[in-house]
């Protein structure tokens, strides 16, 4: 501001010089503040720190990642700002021990003490660190206070007097608490730590609406608008916020079961709600698509991985009009390989048509197909007459099928390999275990056929899709499962034997029926992947 005005006297005071003076001038003082611009210093004089290398660091979402390191020398240490973008950054010194400031290209200078880096930190320049830490002092005092009541409260009985006196008190520390955060957002409104102060608080729920008779209409409004109006307090189109923790710790709550139910099709409904209104190549956008994408490819959850291949499939692999990969940040050799996952997982996930599988039985001759399989439910099973895993669960489904599944129309379409050596071992696998549901296989003698020419199947008595079934159903491991309607869509998959007994006996009211196979917690269960 000070650049400005002087900049506005000059021009009135030199009025009378020609035009060429003045872009003399005005290019002097584009330079001058460029100057300024680039000389932010990052300072801080830590008392009793002995010399030694120490580092700045940086939050992406939840994850700190090295920004700078320098060395300390009789307790000083200087880093260069201009290297560094808006967010929360933190003084790391050895023996994990962090001091968190607001970094907004502002000169920063903070005394502090090894001992105790928050509780002794004095900010000397930067006025958004000091709110910052003003702030985060007030809140942890506030926390302790709150947690001590909390305490005592439990020692009382609930309608006892002295019960309500300290819920009194806990509620006014919660009230105080929000009257200082909103403090902070209205006196350094525009600033980024009110920004990261108001992306802290939550949002307020207004009375629900009630009818003429004075009941409330809808008992849930409270929640629904909650999570309707979860994002308002959080600027969304400001990639500073996602150089803060808060930032994450908010997404997390929000796709957790506190908020929304833990289905597929729930979590990729509100997933894509949020992700579609962030600009495309800003770092919240990045940040966002990447912690959800990822944590559910990891879930343990069954079916989740459909969230997984969703948002793949909408935020990674198509491109933008420039013909470039929505997935911007990622290697190309990288985004290949998660957009050739997501095109076979996608017709895998939860409620997608199994693609259908012709093939022949142990007769190498009949071909039978899983589509024209006219069963309730069908459990499609791929195995390795070689594989240890298998070998323990493929005589425990024919037990299943002879004693609960075959009566109650469901079936098993059994996929072998039987290639080579393995067509013989597959054979005699099915005959010593009585395998009575149907079994087909790329056997031998159709593989060196159709190595040879493949028209001589497809389309008469086959497809591709059928004699590449390792590929079609992404077959890495045996044993595999998936469990089908009577539409053959994908109802479950990767369970264990104990698992899939009790999922057919519930869908089809019978979960009270003894069980041939119960979960041993004293024996880790085989799963079929």
């Amino acid at each position: 501001m000070r650049t400005n005005s002087i900049f506005q006297e000059n021009t009135n005071t030199f009025n009378g010089l020609n035009f060429t003076i003045m872009r003399v001038l005005i290019l002097i003082s584009f330079v001058l503040l460029s100057v300024n611009g680039f000389s932010q210093k990052i300072k801080f004089k830590v008392d009793g720190q002995k010399d030694t290398t120490v580092n700045l660091v940086r939050y992406f979402g939840s994850k700190l990642y090295y920004a700078d390191t320098a060395f300390i020398k009789k307790g000083i240490v200087e880093f260069d700002g201009t290297k560094q973008k808006a967010g929360i950054l933190a003084l790391f010194l050895p023996g994990q021990k962090m001091l968190e400031f607001v970094y907004n290209n502002e000169e920063v200078y903070i005394e502090t003490a090894v001992e105790d880096m928050v509780g002794k930190a004095v900010v000397k320049k930067s006025e958004e660190s000091k709110v910052f830490l003003d702030y985060i002092k007030y809140i942890s005092q506030e926390r302790t206070l709150a947690n001590r009541l909390v305490e005592q409260r439990k020692q009382h009985e609930e309608k006892s007097k002295m019960y309500e006196d300290l819920t009194k008190q806990i509620d006014e520390t919660t009230e105080n608490v929000k009257s200082y955060q909103q403090n902070i957002v209205d006196k350094h409104a525009g600033k980024l730590v009110a920004k990261i102060v108001k992306m802290s608080m939550d949002v307020e729920i207004p009375e629900p609406p009630k009818d003429e008779a004075g009941n409330i209409i809808d008992s849930n409004f409270k929640f629904k608008y909650y999570r309707a109006h979860y994002f308002d307090n959080i600027d969304l189109k400001d990639d500073r916020l996602v150089r803060t923790p808060v930032f994450h710790n908010k997404l997390e709550n929000y796709f957790s079961k506190n908020m929304m139910v833990q289905h597929w099709d729930t979590v990729i409904y509100y997933a894509f709600q949020l992700c579609d209104q962030l600009e495309k190549k800003s770092d919240i956008y990045q940040y966002t698509v990447s912690w959800i994408t990822s944590t559910y490819e990891q879930s343990k959850i069954m079916g989740m991985d459909k969230v997984f291949v969703m948002m793949g499939d909408r935020y990674y692999c198509p491109k933008d009009e420039n013909g470039e990969s929505l997935g911007f940040w990622m290697p190309e050799d990288k985004l290949e390989t998660l957009c050739d996952k997501v095109n076979t997982q996608k017709r895998l996930v939860m409620g997608a048509t199994a693609p259908n599988i012709i093939l022949r039985d142990t007769t190498d001759v009949n071909w039978v197909g899983l589509h024209a399989v006219d069963a309730e439910y069908t459990v499609l099973y791929f195995w390795d007459p070689e594989c240890g895993h298998c070998k323990k669960i493929t005589p425990k489904l024919q037990t299943l099928y002879e004693e609960k599944f075959r009566d109650r129309n469901i079936e098993i379409f059994a996929v072998g390999k039987a290639i080579d050596d393995d067509f013989k071992k597959w054979k005699d696998f099915i005959r010593k275990n009585n395998m009575e549901f149907i079994n087909v296989a790329v056997t031998d003698q159709l593989y060196k056929a159709a190595l040879n020419d493949a028209r001589m199947f497809v389309p008469k008595y086959t497809t591709i899709e059928s004699l590449n079934y390792q590929q079609t159903y992404d077959i890495y491991s045996t044993p595999k499962v998936f469990v089908l309607d009577k539409d053959k869509k994908i109802i479950a998959k990767s369970l264990t034997i104990s698992q899939l007994e009790d999922m057919m006996d519930r869908i089809q009211g019978k979960g009270d029926l003894p069980k041939l196979f119960p979960p041993d917690e004293n024996v880790e269960e085989e799963q079929m992947h």
